[in-house]
């Protein structure tokens, strides 16, 4: 396990994703607000400064990159520069931003939203995202939407809520973006870290990042807690797997204000398993 030597995040560093045809890592500094595309060996990153608050990422098949705004999801060509806007899941909800995101396998980006007021009330809702910009509500009266990751088959869906302590599965329609009844798999508490970001392996193990908590969580879906690794970062986001084979477990982190020089560092371990892959978005 290492911290990279890549300059860490300013706020709260979150949503890598591994590319895997340029080996690199793609992350967001949300409040800064940047998109970040690193190379975890030299540490060398390339960064581009959005318009807002950006919650999370997808990699589209175009070459381009997927971006959740406070204002809506973003295509975003980070050659050009150039940002459009495809889909504004809550219009209608200002106090609201877009949270958590990620492609599903076969090509939507399923996105959640958290109410950003200090009082925070379930508001939030976790939406779908086709490729012809169609917005689809899967889940409604949410406080931080989090956690969304796929079974190795691609038919069942993790999702967490980080302020509610829950996890839960349900069954996934690839062909229509659909989600069944959802199931409580886990309520979490300050030992287990608050439910944030989260990532499958091949064996269907669910790897959560314990904000607060300074561990990662490995959940099975019967909801046992069967590993736990205590991490150099005391507020860990969002892990993702990536490297050759994607053997390798690349972890993004928060910093507050007071906190130490290893807080909102990426950190790389070895966790002894395999990763699923993520999907592109199939723009």
């Amino acid at each position: 396990m290492r911290l990279l030597d890549i300059p860490a995040a300013t706020t709260t560093g979150e949503s890598p994703v591994w590319d895997e045809a340029s080996g690199r890592l793609w992350w967001v500094d949300i409040q800064r607000p940047a998109l970040h595309r690193s190379v975890p060996a030299t540490g060398e990153t390339e960064s581009w400064t959005l318009p807002e608050d950006v919650g999370s990422l997808a990699l589209c098949r175009s070459g381009a990159v997927l971006v959740a705004l406070r204002s809506g999801v973003y295509r975003f060509e980070p050659g050009s520069g150039a940002l459009d806007r495809i889909a504004a899941p809550e219009p209608d909800r200002p106090t609201n931003r877009l949270n958590d995101g990620k492609a599903s396998p076969e090509g939507r980006f399923l996105v959640g939203s958290m109410d950003d007021r200090a009082d925070k009330e379930a508001v939030a809702g976790l939406y779908a995202i086709s490729p012809g910009g169609g917005c689809e509500r899967l889940v409604d009266g949410l406080i931080i939407s989090n956690g969304l990751a796929w079974s190795p088959d691609g038919r069942t869906l993790w999702h967490s809520d980080s302020r509610m302590q829950r996890i839960w599965t349900s069954s996934y329609d690839p062909e229509t973006g659909r989600i069944g009844e959802r199931h409580e798999v886990v309520v979490a508490d300050s030992a287990v870290g608050r439910c944030d970001g989260g990532a499958v392996d091949v064996e269907g193990g669910y790897w959560s990042a314990g904000v607060g908590a300074g561990v990662l969580n490995r959940w099975l879906p019967d909801g046992t807690r069967d590993r736990v690794i205590e991490l150099p970062v005391k507020w860990p986001t969002m892990p993702c797997f990536g490297g050759p084979g994607l053997r390798t477990l690349f972890l993004t982190s928060l910093r507050k204000e007071g906190d130490g020089p290893a807080e909102g560092s990426l950190v790389e371990l070895d966790v002894g398993i395999a990763g699923t892959p993520v999907g592109r978005f199939a723009d």
